[in-house]
């Protein structure tokens, strides 16, 4: 009797025994997701994290740019009695000149040759007419910089649109140079600067 009572002790601890653990091992799934979920999170919010740190995307609202007023001038004009093409590259160097100096890189001038300008025209613009370029900086490489721009006329219409590229050489120097720590700070983070604008006179009449 005695034994027989002992094995039925027995079976009754290993049935309770297995019931614990079939228990714990029917939670176990529910328990997972949730010590998963964190690492969920961290994958979808580490794109923010490296664009904040400084990836293209987050970089471009901090890219140099600014606009500059000019007319058409006499000279600027061809036979046909509307601007000279060329006259798109004066305006976009000088442009150029504006947004330096406003960022106090003038001394750039001098080791910054022009190794691409391209242009589209899409409008004419007449002898006299207030014109209104914008030039934005879209990338800066390791020793390259470059521009797009783009030319209004007094209606806002888009006369012309490009890009030129430009290279630091430093002088003497046999090819590029890469941009200098400093320099490439004020290229990247300075932001929009403030226009070189023509003023209008009270009542609407613009002035040179």
């Amino acid at each position: 009797m005695r034994d027989r009572a002992h094995a039925s002790a027995a079976r009754d601890r290993a049935h309770a025994s297995a019931s614990r653990d079939g228990a714990l091992a029917s939670a176990a799934p529910d328990r997972a997701p949730a010590a998963a979920a964190p690492d969920r999170a961290h994958a979808s919010a580490a794109p923010d994290a490296g664009c904040a740190a400084g990836c293209p995307e987050a970089l471009v609202p901090h890219l140099p740019s600014v606009a500059v007023d000019g007319r058409v001038e006499w000279p600027d004009t061809d036979a046909a009695g509307h601007y000279h093409h060329s006259t798109v590259v004066r305006w976009v160097e000088a442009a150029e000149a504006v947004l330096l100096r406003r960022l106090g890189l003038s001394h750039l001038f001098g080791s910054t040759p022009r190794v691409h300008f391209e242009a589209d025209y899409r409008a004419r613009l007449w002898f006299g007419e207030i014109v209104r370029t914008e030039l934005r900086v879209t990338k800066v490489g390791a020793s390259s910089l470059h521009y797009a721009f783009t030319v209004h006329g007094e209606e806002g219409v888009e006369a012309a649109t490009g890009r030129m590229v430009v290279a630091h050489s430093a002088s003497r120097a046999t090819g590029t140079t890469p941009w200098p720590a400093e320099v490439r700070e004020v290229l990247t983070k300075a932001g929009p600067q403030a226009p070189e604008l023509i003023p209008k006179i009270p009542g609407g009449t613009q002035c040179a």
